[in-house]
């Protein structure tokens, strides 16, 4: 059985997760961290999750692991069957992952963590999420979902991290982003939000996050 290494915060994570989830193929899920000892670094390289034990061996990057998971069970409409329209997906993947959230993951420490970040960063990170927000826009649809009237991988990627990024514009900047550019991502959110595979991603998020709160010292 396939085994998926991670924690609930990580969108990457949930990601795969929701696939797996949202396509009942079987995995065990097993707590993981970043880390750099020398045994996760012989699954992961740079000791990153997600990452996943196959019975091949070990992969990582969520979007490989996803594009194997639909390479290995052909029987699971991972992408949509028309050529055309399964790169349409990933190209939606692409935009999110690639010009929006690792754009606004360079604000999280600040925005999430309690630390800082430099204005030379706000300012570089603000041109570059605006002008990527400006082209997702482009070809995203939100009819409802993502790319029209039908669920797709798509929608999962925007799940995971449409709110992230909203968020963090909101922590640095005042002003959710996503949706001052007409994006409506709690809209979207929502209506997946219902797809029992959501669900459990994000029960187990809230319950992970709140193990955690319990955890901290008491001052």
């Amino acid at each position: 059985m396939l085994k998926l290494y991670g924690f609930p915060l990580s969108n990457y994570v949930n990601k795969v997760k929701f696939v797996l989830l949202e396509h009942g193929i079987p995995f065990e899920e097993v707590r993981a961290n970043f880390g750099q000892d020398e045994a996760t670094l012989a699954l992961s390289p740079l000791g990153k999750v997600p990452y996943v034990e196959t019975e091949a061996g070990a992969l990582c990057e969520s979007q490989v692991i996803v594009e194997y998971m639909a390479s290995a069970y052909p029987e699971k409409p991972i992408f949509s069957a028309d050529p055309f329209t399964a790169a349409k997906e990933r190209e939606m993947i692409a935009f999110l992952e690639t010009h929006l959230e690792l754009v606004a993951r360079e604000l999280y420490k600040q925005a999430f963590f309690g630390g800082t970040v430099t204005d030379y960063t706000k300012v570089r990170a603000e041109k570059r999420l605006r002008h990527g927000i400006a082209g997702f826009k482009r070809i995203a649809r939100f009819e409802p979902y993502a790319l029209g009237t039908t669920f797709s991988i798509a929608d999962v990627s925007a799940f995971v991290n449409l709110p992230l990024i909203g968020l963090t514009t909101k922590a640095i900047y005042g002003a959710d982003f996503p949706l001052e550019a007409g994006i409506d991502w709690k809209t979207h959110n929502k209506l997946v939000g219902e797809r029992p595979a959501a669900q459990k991603v994000t029960a187990d998020r809230l319950a992970f996050m709140e193990a955690q709160k319990k955890a901290l010292p008491k001052i």
